[in-house]
């Protein structure tokens, strides 16, 4: 008799953790806060909590100016052994290009491993990848 085994385990595409806060400066801190303790929880090195709280910050300041009226700001996590990648998105009716010369994109691709941004389904999204360093090596 051979046994079957259901999937179990996070959907892929769905994310681990998702905040939901008015697209408002105001929220930013309690984006910043979520990312720490979140890091913290996968083994970051402090100095790599500070630079995922700077790059969340960055990265908002690039989507707020986007979001439409009514928008809300949505930080999305997806948590991996070594690896938390935080999708930063508010929805816009008519997004910007995005500038790839700004201080926010040049500070958060400095700090994460990998950053993107773009629109998609009617959302600005800025998306980083960070991986903590290792015990004693510098980044």
């Amino acid at each position: 008799m051979s046994a079957t085994s259901a999937t179990t385990g996070p959907v892929a595409d769905r994310p681990d953790v998702e905040i939901r806060l008015p697209a408002d400066g105001a929220y930013v801190s309690v984006l910043r806060t979520t990312t720490a303790g979140l890091a913290a929880r996968l083994d970051f090195t402090i100095d790599d909590i500070e630079d995922l709280r700077i790059a969340v910050g960055e990265a908002c300041a690039m989507v707020l100016p986007e979001a439409d009226e009514v928008s809300d700001l949505t930080g999305q996590f997806h948590l991996r052994p070594g690896q938390l990648t935080v999708s930063v998105a508010v929805t816009a009716t008519e997004p910007s290009a995005p500038d790839y010369d700004s201080f926010a994109w040049q500070v958060l691709t400095t700090l994460a491993d990998s950053a993107t941004v773009g629109t998609s389904e009617g959302r600005f999204v800025v998306t980083m990848v960070m991986h903590p360093t290792a015990l004693g090596e510098g980044r």
